[in-house]
C-alpha cells in the first residue's frame, strides 16, 4: 500500500473502550494525486510520485507545469516518491480511506528545529559537577572530549554542542485509532515530528 502526504494539525485526546485518555495527533492525509509512474522497464524499480497541496502557477516552474498538465492535474506544493506500489496510473486520486482504523503506521516529517545547543539539553549531559570547590562556569559544560598524547585529537561522532532538531524523523508504528473520510483527517495514537501546519508522510 502507499503512503500520503498531509499536513499535522495538532495534538487531541480520545478516550478508550476502557475509559483510558490516549493522547492522539490529528493529521490531514491527501487526497494526493499520482504524478508519475516509474517501472521496472522505463526507470529500473516500480514507485508512483505522489503530489499534494495546490501551488499557484506563477509559483511554478515551466518544467514543472509540463510535469503536472502530463498528470493532468493542478500545480502541487509538495511531491514525493513511493516505492513499490505498481497498481496505480498517472492522475489518479489517493484517499484517507485506505488506511483502516486498528493499523500501524509510520509517520516522517521535519522536526522543530532548537537552534544551536548545549550537551545538557542536546544530549542529556549533567554537566561537570557542583558549584564548589572553585569552580567557575562548570554547571554545563561537556567535560573532557578525548585523551592526550594518543591518539592526539578528537574522534568523529563525539558528542557536542550544535544544531538541534531540524531534521527528517520517523516516528515508527502509530496506531490508526480513528479514520474520517469525509473530512481527509486520520487521527494516530502518539506525537508526530514536526510543527503545525507541517507537511507529513503517512506510510506503513
Amino acid at each position: 500500500m502507499p503512503g500520503l502526504l498531509g499536513k499535522k494539525i495538532g495534538m487531541t485526546s480520545v478516550f478508550s473502550a476502557e475509559g483510558k485518555n490516549i493522547p492522539c495527533t490529528v493529521l490531514e492525509a491527501g487526497p494526493c494525486v499520482v504524478t508519475q509512474v516509474k517501472t521496472v522497464d522505463t526507470d529500473g524499480y516500480d514507485s508512483i510520485q505522489i503530489g499534494f497541496g495546490e501551488r499557484k502557477e506563477k509559483h511554478t516552474s515551466a518544467a514543472m507545469m509540463g510535469h503536472f498538465k502530463k498528470a493532468k492535474t493542478t500545480p502541487k506544493k509538495s511531491l514525493v516518491e513511493v516505492r513499490g506500489a505498481t497498481e496505480f496510473k498517472t492522475g489518479d486520486e489517493l484517499k484517507v480511506d485506505i488506511f483502516e482504523e486498528g493499523s500501524w503506521v509510520d509517520v516522517t516529517g521535519l522536526s522543530k528545529g532548537k537552534g544551536f545547543q548545549g550537551v545538557v539539553r542536546r544530549h542529556g549531559f549533567a554537566g561537570v559537577g557542583d558549584a564548589t570547590h572553585g569552580q567557575h562556569n562548570r554547571l554545563r559544560a561537556p567535560g573532557s572530549i578525548g585523551a592526550g598524547s594518543d591518539p592526539s585529537r578528537v574522534f568523529k561522532g563525539t558528542r557536542m554542542a550544535g544544531q538541534m532538531g531540524n531534521t527528517k524523523t520517523t516516528i515508527q508504528n502509530l496506531k490508526v485509532v480513528k479514520v474520517y473520510p469525509e473530512k481527509n483527517l486520520i487521527v494516530v495514537k502518539g506525537s508526530v515530528p514536526g510543527a503545525k501546519g507541517s507537511t507529513i508522510l503517512i506510510s506503513n
